[in-house]
């Protein structure tokens, strides 16, 4: 099908700037399309609108109109009333739906009729939809159209409070200071004189007004008082119509309460008061003293806090606040004294915890008279505390001072006698009638009982009725010098040798009891005629460095070192150092040769022959026990020369000496100190003695003796015993025999490879030691100072040990000079 088109121009036009703009608008309309109901063609065929069938729209309703009902409200008609019969009728809501059968039409005459009042607050307004239709047909002469109705407002709402109606302010405020606002709200019509509120105070305009639009309560004056009144009910109103006399209104009652401010000060109930204490008393309650505070109560503007504003210099009074009463207490905590004063004066001032602020005064004050009652007291010291400016080491018997004391009441010291009722050094003695100090014992300033250079003494003095009284004396020692330093921790020092041809050093200190100046810094200086193999460099406050001079073989030295304080007092204090090889600063123990030498191989030798001959009866036994079994048949006895270790058995079988000496011709040994082995010992040998390894220096134990060994081969020519190895025999004179000589040979070479592991620290103790004297008769001779093993190549020894020794004792001399 063609289709018409036209077009036509919109001018667009912005005033603010004049200008404007063009847009084509074209239509476009088939030529075969019938007219549409209200389009006519013409005979260019350009669409022309027709006029409007429908009655013109929308209309309203007054709501909550008055009776008489039904009530026309407007026609609604349709041009197709001219060409048909028609009739109308009308849907939605008002009519079929809620609020249904509000509305109807005329069905012939399109009349919409109301049928009872409506709220407009519920129903604003109505849009329900009108139709037409052919009285014959039944259809539909035009289209259906949406019909509005409107409800017009009355002011049938008084206007309502909205939000809280409880506010709080300062007492005292400014005038304008904000309570707070009240709120309202109004059901009809909004921007409206139905709905315009004005707000007006009823009652207790004298104190606060309030905005007429905005509903702000303010104060009006500064004279609000919550002593006077706390809470104060005001009656709001609010009218709509802006306020107008045939406009609707509500009233309610405001609530302000006034929050209170420290305006009042606490008041006293009396002009003055009075109390009275005993002298000497202390923590006693003398007084209450109550105040009226018209602040609010428990709170920090109604708490008193009482204050001595005079009268109580010396400290002798305290007082505090009772929470629950708020009245003061009085206390005395320091005694009084009635012969310094019969009364006291105080002033006493009554605050709270909070400031004062508003019109308030100044905090007030009363006076309150304490009188002292009088009680017999005890002598007083003066002063109560004495001190004494004393050098130490004052010499015994040197008068100090002179401390006494008086009777109160007498203002004398008639009678009083004095006694030390604190002196942890005893050092002052005080005479009895006369109070006088004098030196008892050396008063030393570097005493532990010092602290600060002050020791504290207290005296007791009493009178003739035994009451008593104390004093207190204060030494402040003054330092003399008394002490030299000396070299700690000790005098034993190590110094490791030096590496890459430099001479070792070890750091000496010292240290001095006194106080400066007689104390650091030290001088250290090495005596003259010492050796010069050592010197003595970098020198400082308190130490020195000890150096080698020359190369020293390892062991110990001894070293006079003269060290003296900066008084230059002081001595020779003599060092023992160990010169050593050291590994990580510490000293490594020298560890010997360990090969066996051909003593060595004889001993084990000697070991392994005397298991044989004890098998030559046939049998090898074992016992566990100490005592002697049966099946010995001999007791087994170890002689100890005079010159070493003698081993013999009773039927004469082994015999020599240098046993010890055979073991290790280069091991080290390290002595321990004790008691001296005298003469011959028998000793009793066992299983579990020669087992015991609590010490490294375990040996034979003799009966009613130590064990023992000798260190004529390693390192010192002494003897020297050691009670921790073998137990000691029992009381009986009855002799222990062996278990088995297997044992002999174990334990033998158990001290082989001890002796081989004996480091250099023996040395140190290789000194000469003293012996006692036990007399004749021994066919051994004494233990000297000075003995040793004797010839320590001389054989001859082997010629005590019978026939089935020396054939062994050949070989083992045959393969010695083989090698």
């Amino acid at each position: 099908s063609s289709i018409f088109t036209r077009s036509f121009a919109v001018v667009l036009g912005l005033i603010c700037t004049f200008r404007t703009k063009h847009i084509q608008v074209p239509m476009r309309v088939p030529f075969n399309v019938p007219a549409h109901k209200g389009v006519q063609r013409g005979p260019s065929e350009v669409l022309r609108r027709s006029k409007r069938r429908w009655s013109p729209l929308p209309f309203s309703i007054i709501e909550q109109d008055i009776p008489p009902f039904p009530k026309d409200v407007e026609l609604v008609g349709s041009d197709s009333s001219v060409n048909f019969t028609v009739y109308y009728m009308i849907i939605g809501p008002g009519v079929t739906m809620p609020p249904e059968k509000l509305f109807s039409v005329d069905r012939h005459t399109g009349m919409v009729r109301v049928h009872y009042p409506v709220d407009r607050e519920q129903y604003p307004k109505f849009v329900f939809t009108a139709q037409v239709f052919d009285g014959r047909s039944g259809k539909q002469t035009d289209r259906p159209l949406d019909i509005t109705v409107l409800v017009e407002d009355i002011n049938d709402n008084a206007p309502t409070f909205s939000g809280p109606l409880t506010f709080s302010v300062l007492e005292q405020c400014k005038p304008g200071t904000e309570v707070g606002e009240v709120k309202s709200t109004d059901k009809d019509e909004a921007d409206t004189p139905h709905t315009k509120i004005r707000y007006t105070l009823l009652t207790g305009g004298q104190f606060f007004t309030i905005g007429s639009h905005s509903g702000l309560i303010t104060a009006k004056t500064s004279t609000l008082d919550r002593e006077t009144q706390v809470v104060n009910a005001v009656i709001v109103e609010i009218r709509d119509m802006d306020g107008a006399k045939n406009g609707l209104f509500n009233t309610a009652t405001a609530t302000i309460t006034l929050l209170d401010i420290n305006d009042n000060p606490p008041t006293f109930r009396e002009t003055t008061y009075k109390a009275t204490v005993k002298e000497n008393r202390a923590d006693v309650l003398v007084l209450r003293i109550p105040v009226d505070d018209k602040d609010e109560e428990k709170t920090p503007n109604w708490n008193a806090r009482f204050v001595i504003t005079q009268g109580n210099e010396n400290g002798n009074f305290r007082i505090d606040a009772d929470p629950e009463t708020n009245e003061g207490l009085l206390y005395v905590v320091k005694p009084l004294d009635f012969e310094k004063g019969k009364t006291v004066k105080l002033m006493i001032s009554a605050q709270n915890e909070a400031p004062l602020v508003g019109m308030a005064g100044t905090w007030l004050s009363i006076p309150v008279d304490v009188s002292v009652g009088d009680e017999d007291e005890g002598p007083e010291f003066t002063p109560p505390n004495m001190v004494i400016r004393v050098k130490e080491n004052t010499p015994n018997g040197t008068l100090l001072s002179t401390y006494t004391a008086l009777d109160p009441e007498t203002k004398s010291s008639k009678g009083i006698k004095y006694y030390t009722k604190c002196d942890p050094g005893s050092w002052i003695a005080v005479g009895e009638t006369t109070g006088e100090l004098r030196v008892a014992n050396t008063i030393d300033l570097e005493s532990p009982l010092v602290t600060n250079g002050a020791y504290t003494i207290t005296i007791e003095a009493v009178d003739e009725s035994k009451k008593s009284g104390n004093g207190n004396i204060t030494l402040l020692i003054e330092d003399v010098n008394d002490n030299v330093p000396m070299i700690v921790p000790g005098t034993y020092l190590t110094l490791c040798e030096g590496e890459d041809g430099q001479m070792g050093s070890v750091t000496i200190e010292a240290e001095d009891a006194d106080l400066s100046p007689y104390a650091r810094p030290f001088n250290f200086m090495l005596p003259e005629g010492h050796d010069g193999k050592w010197r003595l460099r970098d020198i400082q406050n308190g130490s020195a460095v000890l150096e080698q001079v020359v190369e020293m073989a390892r062991g110990v030295y001894t070293v006079p070192v003269r060290v003296t304080d900066l008084q230059n007092k002081g001595g020779v204090q003599v060092l023992s150092v160990r010169v050593c090889q050291c590994l990580a600063g510490e000293c490594v123990a020298k560890r010997s040769s360990v090969s066996v030498g051909i003593w060595g191989v004889l001993a084990m030798l000697l070991a392994f022959l005397l298991l044989l001959l004890l098998c030559d009866g046939g049998m090898l036994l074992k016992s566990n026990t100490e005592a002697p079994g049966d099946e010995v048949k001999s007791a087994a006895l170890l002689i100890v020369p005079s010159t070493g270790v003698a081993v013999d058995t009773v039927d004469g079988s082994v015999k020599g000496a240098g046993l010890v000496g055979l073991l290790d011709q280069n091991g080290a040994g390290c002595p321990a100190p004790g008691p001296p082995l005298i003469g011959q010992k028998t000793i009793n040998l066992n299983r579990e003695s020669m087992y015991q390894t609590s010490s490294r220096r375990d040996f034979l134990t003799a009966q009613g003796q130590s064990s023992f060994y000798s260190t004529g081969q390693y390192g010192g020519g002494n003897f020297y015993t050691d009670t921790t190895f073998l137990k000691q025999s029992q009381a009986s004179s009855t002799l222990s025999a062996l278990h088995t000589w297997k044992t002999n040979e174990l334990y033998l070479g158990k001290k082989l490879v001890y002796f081989g592991d004996e480091s250099d620290e023996r040395y140190a103790d290789d000194v000469a030691r003293a012996y006692g004297y036990e007399g004749e008769g021994s066919p051994t001779g004494s233990v000297g100072c000075c003995s040793d093993f004797g010839d320590q190549d001389n054989l001859d020894f082997l010629d005590s040990l019978g026939s089935k020794f020396k054939t062994l004792a050949n070989i083992c001399m045959d393969k010695e000079e083989e090698i």
